[in-house]
This record gives C-alpha cells, sequence and structure tokens, in this order.
C-alpha cells in the first residue's frame, strides 16, 4: 500500500540528474531549469537557478511530495540552518500534495530546525502541501491573491488477505488522527471542525485561509509610490 495525502500528479523534479546544458538552460529529467551567470572577481560562474535562490535562503517545494523530494528538502534546510540558525528560511509551496511519510519527515525538519521557516503558497497547496503551509513559523505563512488550499484526509488502497487489509487500515487512521490534531493545534480550529472539514476535498481562498487560521497573510503587492517631481 503506498499512503498518499492526495491523488493530484505531477512529475518530480530531480535537480542531481543533469541531461544537458544550452544558452543558459538545464535540462533535467524532462523539465527546463534556468542557469543564472554571475560575475566575480575569479571571472563567471553559473548556477541553476535554484542554487542561486538557496542562497537567498529560498527553498522550492514545487512538485508532489515523494521521498526523493523530502530528501531534497530536508538537507537544504538543515543546510540553511548550519549556514545561520538565527536567519529566516522562505519555503514557498506550489504542490498537489503526495506520499504521507515523505511529508510528515518534511514537517519534523520544519519543526526540528532553529530558524523560523517562513512558509508561502503560490498557485496551489493541497493536501500534504495545505499541512505543511500551516506548519510555518506563526506570522510567517502567507499566500499570494490567487492561490488556492486545499485540506483533505488521507487517501491510500490495500489488497490481501483480511488481516493484511485491516493492519494497513488501522495505519491510515493512524495518520489520518495524527494530521487532524497537528492541523487543529496549527489552525487553532477544534479538532471535531477539521474531522468534519477534511472528509472531503475542502478549497479554500487565501482569505478564507487565513480566517481558518492555515494562513496568517494573503500577500498583495505594494502600490507603487507616488513619482517624485523634479525640481523646478
Amino acid at each position: 500500500m503506498q499512503l498518499e495525502s492526495g491523488s493530484y500528479q505531477l512529475q518530480s523534479l530531480h535537480h542531481t540528474q543533469r541531461l544537458q546544458s544550452l544558452h543558459g538552460l538545464q535540462a533535467t529529467q524532462g523539465e527546463i531549469v534556468p542557469m543564472v551567470v554571475e560575475q566575480s572577481g575569479r571571472g563567471e560562474r553559473a548556477f541553476d537557478i535554484y542554487s542561486r535562490l538557496l542562497r537567498e535562503r529560498i527553498v522550492f517545494l514545487g512538485t508532489q511530495v515523494d521521498d526523493n523530494l523530502a530528501s531534497l528538502i530536508m538537507s537544504q534546510l538543515l543546510f540553511l540552518e548550519a549556514e545561520d540558525p538565527e536567519k529566516d528560511i522562505y519555503l514557498y509551496i506550489n504542490s498537489p500534495g503526495g506520499s504521507v511519510t515523505a511529508g510528515m519527515a518534511i514537517y519534523d525538519t520544519l519543526q526540528h530546525v532553529q530558524p523560523d521557516v517562513s512558509t508561502i503558497c503560490m498557485g496551489l497547496a493541497a493536501s500534504m502541501g495545505a499541512f505543511l503551509l500551516s506548519a510555518g513559523a506563526k506570522g510567517k505563512r502567507m499566500a499570494l491573491p490567487n492561490a488556492r488550499i486545499m485540506i483533505h484526509q488521507p487517501l491510500g488502497g490495500a489488497r490481501g488477505q483480511a488481516v493484511d487489509i485491516e493492519i494497513q487500515a488501522k495505519e491510515i487512521l493512524y495518520h489520518k488522527n495524527t494530521l487532524n490534531q497537528l492541523l487543529a493545534e496549527h489552525t487553532g480550529q477544534s479538532l471535531d471542525r477539521i474531522e468534519a472539514d477534511t472528509e472531503r476535498d475542502f478549497f479554500m481562498s487565501p482569505a478564507e485561509a487565513k480566517e481558518y487560521g492555515l494562513i496568517d497573510t494573503v500577500l498583495v503587492k505594494p502600490a507603487a509610490p507616488a513619482r517624485q517631481l523634479s525640481p523646478a
């Protein structure tokens, strides 16, 4: 049985499996990753865009959550903690969800590292993606205006002898109860309401997610400053 928190499917991106580099673009298992070239005293240095953003303490969770992605996210969080345990980390999320166990590995790392981790939703944070969004540092959980957030209960299936199915059913219920309790803790909602709302797909706008307690801020682009008049 593979226990997942969502049924949306996206291809995972493996940054380390590079196939070719051409004109500042890098192909990685069917996905193009831009390259950034910087000038330094020692000449030019080329970075893939994710490595360059990592220098700014920005981590991307932009695919379905699986064990490979969890390893990448956890290693980046631990590296950034070692570099500066006092400076915030920014986790951008655009994910349809995925494996519960892989997601819980990321969650435990978020709670373990010393720096505050600010979570920002762009596009979609569904299922495990929404759970991780809620797990950011209080006061630092955000979403862009047109993002969508969705919570629901874990999905899974089992086959085999009756005893085996019973074992897997108990495991699914364990994860369901654990996720609901943690979601209640992070949102401030009652456990009864979380259990009711996660029985089926429960979609929210950023404003609704803020009212629900999943996020703290809806990010809006600030108005442009007034143009200064030239002196006469």
